[in-house]
């Protein structure tokens, strides 16, 4: 009995030992499973070069190929503009960032950018003189050069024929009927045909079916309006002669610029084609309206240009020398122009709040002079901030992918002060204005097809229903405005290519949506849409009933580049 309660015993002591060797570990083994499994169920993995893929395990990417790896899921402290990129993203895109310092400004210099553009005041519209059909074509290209009286086109007219015929009866009684002679003599001549054409007719006593048309001017055709078997009307432009003898340099410069320029000041003028060679200018014009939208003024030069080196549409920068600039340099805080993005009216460029962490933030800055590679800061970043100096295009894209403030995704916040600013329309001129509306929303999508004829049959119809709009109780305002948008519907319907059509179109937008922005009654509801590469990446916006971009401004390509950046007389 005794040996069985020794054995009884010695068992309870052995259970006892065992869990207090055994038991806490396999609580904490569970509870670590448990951790563990809850771990696994919350991982997703991503691409680092394409964010926006999201998937519960690790696989290639597909649209890539490229493993995916651990998606850093933390947002912990991270405001609703910033946004994280994992370390593996930022080294494969080369981003690069710094801390923003005070430099000393080249003292006295501004230097700014630009571009060659003809010089108007050497431009020439070859017209022809008496209507008719083109029977044969000389000059068949742009770019082509012509000189002056060189033959440009033949040209059948039956008014010219019926007016040669009269000539030579008028020749015939010339001694009996001086007047009527002299009278016919004045009639081709009003018509642009010289004393030596019309003593050729006298003399051959034959009438010319097809007609020579002369080059009044000597350059190098920019335009060419024509082709053959075209009907011409009297007074119609047949190309557009530009003389590259001399061409414009055209700068832009930024406000905060303008109290340091003034007429005769010397430019020294670098092309990006000819980097090594310099040319000495004076600034002959600066433009006394600043532009709204892109806050710059235009800044003049004149080039010569005798070996037509200097092409219009050439990128150049200009230095204003030292001694030229009302202001002596200094410090100030300089961003390289690597940073800086641009979009339409602002220019933006994205912060690291941490330095030790990938963290980053869109600012909107406000640009002064560039100084070197650099451009002077107004506002918008302070001394010793990081900024993305290397790779921003990229940085931008990951924002918008994860639904942040980005170049191409800004919430637009109206400003109560705009309401000063921004007219009240009667409700009358709300109401005809929706007719007009729809006029510009189909000239609008021809853009989008980018028809030419069919942009101009657009602008044509809309003009047609600008006659119908009643202005009678229209204020003096409402009827100027109606005015200034049906000329410039009108120039749409003018331009002589795409190209001056897409930048008219542009002109009337701008005007119909600060027209709109004053309405205060609901209507169809209307999108601001807008496209920072749109007007050569200076950014443009147009009107839309849809909310899905169709970009007007890239002929057919291009349809998704934009975003919605405001709604206008909601329903």
């Amino acid at each position: 009995m005794r040996k069985y309660s020794v054995y009884i015993g010695i068992l309870i002591i052995g259970i006892g030992i065992g869990y207090v060797l055994f038991g806490k570990r396999a609580a904490v083994a569970s509870e670590g499973v448990k951790e563990h499994k809850h771990t696994e169920k919350e991982q997703m993995w991503t691409c680092s070069m394409h964010p926006q893929i999201m998937q519960p395990e690790p696989g290639d990417c597909p649209i890539c190929g490229m493993d995916l790896i651990p998606a850093d899921q933390t947002t912990d402290g991270l405001t609703s503009g910033q946004f994280r990129m994992t370390e593996n993203a930022m080294a494969l895109a080369n981003i690069e960032t710094s801390v923003i310092g005070k430099d000393a400004l080249t003292e006295g210099a501004i230097k700014l950018s630009g571009v060659i553009t003809e010089n108007e005041e050497e431009n020439a519209v070859q017209t022809v003189h008496f209507s008719g059909r083109i029977e044969k074509l000389y000059v068949k290209y742009t770019g082509e050069t012509v000189r002056n009286g060189q033959l440009l086109a033949l040209i059948y007219s039956p008014e010219l024929v019926a007016a040669q015929q009269e000539l030579l009866t008028a020749v015939s009684l010339k001694s009996a009927q001086p007047a009527l002679y002299e009278a016919v003599k004045r009639k081709l001549a009003s018509w642009k045909l010289t004393a030596t054409q019309i003593e050729e007719i006298e003399r051959s006593g034959k009438v010319k079916s097809n007609f020579p048309v002369y080059a009044n001017v000597s350059g190098v055709v920019t335009e060419k309006n024509i082709e053959v078997g075209d009907h011409l009307k009297e007074g119609q432009a047949m190309f557009r002669i530009a003389n590259l003898n001399t061409v414009w340099g055209a700068f832009d410069a930024y406000e905060n610029m303008i109290s340091s320029l003034k007429i005769g000041q010397k430019v020294i003028v670098r092309t990006h084609a000819f980097p090594e060679e310099s040319l000495e200018a004076t600034v002959s014009f600066i433009n006394p309206v600043l532009d709204k939208k892109t806050r710059t003024v235009t800044v003049r030069v004149l080039l010569k240009n005798k070996d037509e080196r200097l092409k219009p549409g050439m990128f150049i920068e200009g230095v204003i020398k030292k001694n030229e600039t009302a202001k002596q340099g200094g410090e100030a805080i300089l961003i390289p122009k690597s940073a800086v993005l641009w979009t339409g009216k602002r220019s933006v460029v994205y912060v690291k709040p941490e330095h030790k962490q990938a963290v980053f933030e869109m600012r909107e800055v406000v640009l002064g002079a560039l100084s070197g590679d650099d451009y002077v800061v107004i506002s918008g970043v302070s001394e010793g901030e990081e900024i993305v100096v290397n790779g921003t295009f990229t940085v931008d894209a990951s924002a918008q992918l994860q639904g942040k403030y980005s170049m191409m995704n800004r919430k637009e916040e109206k400003k109560k002060e705009e309401n000063i600013i921004t007219p009240v329309f009667s409700e009358v001129f709300q109401q005809e204005m929706q007719q007009i509306i729809n006029g510009y929303i189909q000239v609008k999508d021809a853009l989008i097809k980018g028809d030419y004829q069919l942009i101009k049959d657009a602008g044509v119809k809309n003009l047609e229903v600008f006659d119908n709009v009643k202005t009678t109780d229209f204020s003096e305002k409402e009827k100027g405005l109606v005015s200034q948008l049906k000329k410039k519907t009108a120039r749409i319907t003018t331009a002589t290519a795409l190209g001056v059509q897409q930048k008219e179109f542009k002109k009337l937008s701008d005007a119909m949506i600060e027209i709109t922005e004053g309405f205060d009654q609901k209507g169809r509801t209307l999108f601001v849409q807008f496209c920072p590469m749109g007007d050569e990446n200076r950014g443009a916006k147009w009107l839309s009933y849809e909310d899905e971009v169709m970009n007007p401004y890239f002929a057919g390509e291009m349809l998704r580049c934009g975003s919605v950046v405001d709604t206008l007389q909601k329903q």
